[in-house]
């Protein structure tokens, strides 16, 4: 998985050992506790074990954004049961790689994953201030907003 621009100064990939994964964590953390203020005990979860991680990871091995795609049961929560979709969740990107195409990039990896484990669509739980940004990638908003860690959401899907 890289970007789709062979020059981006980053590349995509599935966080698939200890130390990738620590790199998510530490994304996260930096994005949604520290800048968004949401309490660490509702960032992670018991969901984190299982689900497939995705890494951007800058040339000079920076983390610069992270995401998770939750499947089978862990995902039933979030899609309403319905087989065959997952949830995509925790899309962070840190401040100073935002407007290089990291989340796109990040977005796409997370439905790559998606179809290698047999789905054919994607949900998320999209910040309100984000939906412009999903759409433009293909979600459809479903459902009325909600708060989620104290923010406004909508549920969103790709068809994959």
């Amino acid at each position: 998985m890289s970007p789709s621009s062979s020059s981006a100064p980053y590349v995509v990939r599935v966080a698939d050992d200890l130390t990738d994964r620590e790199a998510c964590f530490a994304v996260r953390k930096e994005v949604f506790v520290v800048e968004q203020q949401v309490p660490e005990e509702l960032e992670y979860d018991a969901y984190d074990a299982g689900a497939v991680h995705v890494l951007a990871v800058g040339e000079d091995g920076r983390p610069l954004g992270a995401g998770r795609l939750l499947h089978g049961e862990a995902a039933a929560g979030r899609t309403g049961g319905e087989p065959g979709v997952g949830a995509l969740g925790r899309l962070a990107v840190v401040k100073a790689a935002r407007g290089l195409g990291v989340g796109i990039a990040l977005v796409r990896g997370i439905e790559d994953a998606a179809r290698a484990r047999g789905l054919t669509a994607v949900d998320l739980h999209a910040q309100t201030h984000a939906v412009g940004f999903y759409e433009r990638l293909g979600y459809v908003a479903y459902g009325p907003e909600f708060p989620d860690a104290g923010i406004p959401h909508r549920a969103m899907r790709r068809v994959l």
